[in-house]
């Protein structure tokens, strides 16, 4: 794991963001920006990843991070489930959902092996992201 100073050197954050990102434009086009409600669910579900894996940070220990980071891992499986809804509504190409929901499953994937890691540490009594 490379030196984590801040939370936007976490790459599931960078990844996250990323994915938000994505669905702010998918969201933007016709005809999915006319459901608001879905539009509102998986603007937020997105977000949730992004400030999920922040707030766990802030948390500075390490069974509150990890905690969170399950939060985030949660809110990646919601938007791939909006994204079915999307797509079987035909708000969706074939090809924008499997995008989206491939960068749902890498974020998935990053914040599962960082609460593994940090799931690990469980034994220390301090801080150690800064350090490593």
């Amino acid at each position: 794991m490379g030196r984590i100073e801040r939370f936007e050197d976490i790459q599931a954050w960078q990844k996250a963001r990323d994915l938000t990102r994505l669905i702010y434009h998918l969201t933007r086009r016709d005809p999915l920006c006319k459901d608001w409600d879905l539009q509102r669910q998986l603007r937020r579900a997105s977000v949730s990843i992004m400030a999920n894996i922040a707030e766990g940070y802030g948390r500075k220990s390490h069974k509150e991070f990890a905690n969170y980071l399950n939060t985030a891992h949660a809110s990646a499986a919601e938007v791939q489930s909006h994204i079915y809804v999307a797509l079987d509504q035909n708000y969706l190409s074939r090809s924008d959902f499997e995008e989206c929901y491939a960068r749902c499953e890498e974020c998935s994937r990053m914040t599962q092996s960082f609460q593994n890691y940090l799931s690990s540490l469980q034994g220390s009594d301090s801080w150690k992201l800064r350090d490593s």
